[in-house]
């Protein structure tokens, strides 16, 4: 293999490490929303921590720039990056304030956003794969809120 092929193929997997990288450890929460529900949240590569409880997570999918613009209402040219994950919080698990994540319902999927020092989540319930489209999100039911935080 040629030396410059193999170069660009060893950054190409360092970006990719880097972008998971990126979602892992503590981040404080930073909205409303994230300081009344989840409280601060820890990402490893298998666990999601809200409020001290931990939750097994497995990554899907990364996610496209296009689907991030509409999730998390970003500049699809302004880089960043982001992962669909499949999750169980159950309905009946309280968080903060008593709240949970989607009300009656239990959360099924998380999607991340991750841009310089800050961090977004969207949870969602349901059984089927979120569609991260405007139009699918304008009339979903299933998206149960987003969330900010940073570092």
């Amino acid at each position: 293999m040629k030396p410059t092929i193999l170069l660009g193929v060893f950054a190409g997997v360092a970006l990719v490490a880097c972008a998971a990288a990126q979602e892992r450890g503590y981040w404080r929460a930073a909205s409303n929303t994230a300081r009344s529900i989840t409280g601060d949240v820890s990402l490893s590569d298998e666990k999601l921590v809200l409020d001290f409880s931990g939750y097994t997570i497995a990554k899907i999918r990364a996610l496209q720039p296009a689907e991030l613009s509409a999730a998390f209402d970003a500049d699809s040219n302004a880089g960043g990056s982001g992962n669909l994950y499949r999750l169980n919080v159950p309905a009946t698990k309280r968080l903060l304030h008593k709240n949970t994540l989607c009300g009656s319902d239990n959360t099924e999927w998380m999607a991340t956003y991750v841009a310089g020092r800050s961090l977004q989540l969207a949870f969602f319930s349901g059984d089927k794969v979120p569609v991260l489209t405007l139009e699918a999100l304008s009339d979903s039911s299933d998206l149960c809120g987003t969330f900010a935080y940073v570092r």
